[in-house]
């Protein structure tokens, strides 16, 4: 058994008090009264049954076993302070493991990654794409972006931002077009589809519109996969704000009309709640949030330009420049 130990207050009194030489000084280190150094002191010397200070003409002079004892407590306190400050500093730096899933990652994270990297240098980052959920108590995972309807009430959840489902396409597409379409007007583009051809016969119908027949066009079973086909000019498809922001805002794909639905579940992001406050864990989840916040204001800004004239400026930008030098 380890043998019992002095009071860590009464060693910190100690090692001050023989420092400065004065109780009183050695208090207004400590942010206490000048008794209660002294009492912290005495109460030391009791359990020790060994005096460590003598005290002549008002002067606070060391013994010999007080110095040979101040000798281990500072190297002590010295390497309590030391492991500390390493402890925090593993806290705010080192290896981060983030769970997403594989769509996630690929149409939102994984471009962002030297953003963070060059902003956040002593956190080492790592990224698990998986489609089950992480378990935190068995995984070795400090945060995850989860889809769903954030009831995870043992967790810290964090919704990245509200979503809207609405339809996507290539300029290249969108610049074929005789006129700019409406929701009425997709059964004459080819249709990508997710899952199963019934998603956008529910969207129309969301819309306000109930008789159309848009049960045409490939099915993919990957949201991923279902931009990328939009991007290569494949079709129009449908797809979440969070999933699209990124080709979007940088022009692989334009909204052809404004028309959206609102969607129940988002992207969350979650950790233990005993690990929230953890600073490398806050400073990724506020990098998280600040960029989804920069995405919905840039894609406000799109929103408000005709599709037509971001299809043409986008296709035009695509043309090796005609200019003499």
């Amino acid at each position: 058994m380890r043998p019992h130990l002095p009071p860590l207050n009464a060693l910190k009194a100690f090692e001050a008090a023989a420092r400065h030489e004065s109780f009183t000084r050695a208090a207004e280190e400590l942010c206490v009264t000048q008794g209660a150094v002294s009492h912290q002191v005495k109460a030391l010397e009791t359990q020790l049954a060994i005096k460590l200070f003598s005290r002549e003409r008002q002067r606070l002079i060391i013994t010999e076993a007080g110095r040979d004892y101040l000798t281990v407590v500072r190297d002590a306190l010295d390497r309590i302070a030391a492991g500390t400050e390493r402890l925090l500093q593993r806290q705010s730096t080192g290896v981060l493991t983030v769970s997403t899933s594989p769509d996630f990652a690929a149409k939102w994270l994984v471009h962002r990654l030297g953003h963070f990297a060059e902003a956040h240098s002593g956190i080492d980052l790592r990224v698990s794409a998986t489609l089950h959920h992480v378990d935190f108590a068995r995984e070795d995972v400090d945060l995850a972006v989860r889809h769903g309807d954030g009831d995870w009430p043992s967790l810290e959840c964090v919704r990245l931002c509200t979503e809207r489902l609405f339809a996507v396409c290539s300029p290249k597409l969108l610049s074929t077009a005789r006129r700019s379409p409406g929701p009425r007007d997709i059964l004459r583009l080819p249709l990508i589809h997710l899952d199963s051809r019934s998603d956008w016969t529910n969207w129309l119908r969301g819309v306000g519109i109930d008789t159309a027949d848009a049960t045409h066009g490939p099915v993919l079973n990957r949201a991923s996969m279902v931009i990328d086909a939009a991007i290569n000019g494949q079709g129009i498809a449908l797809a979440r704000t969070t999933l699209a922001a990124w080709d979007l805002i940088n022009g692989r794909l334009v909204l052809p009309f404004p028309e959206s639905m609102p969607l129940s579940k988002a992207y969350w992001v979650v950790c233990p709640k005993a690990s929230a406050a953890v600073p490398k864990i806050a400073t990724f989840r506020d990098w998280l949030l600040a960029e989804a916040a920069a995405d919905l204001r840039q894609l406000k800004r799109l929103a408000r330009e005709p599709a037509s004239k971001k299809a043409t400026r986008t296709h035009r930008s695509d043309r090796p420049s005609q200019r003499k030098p």
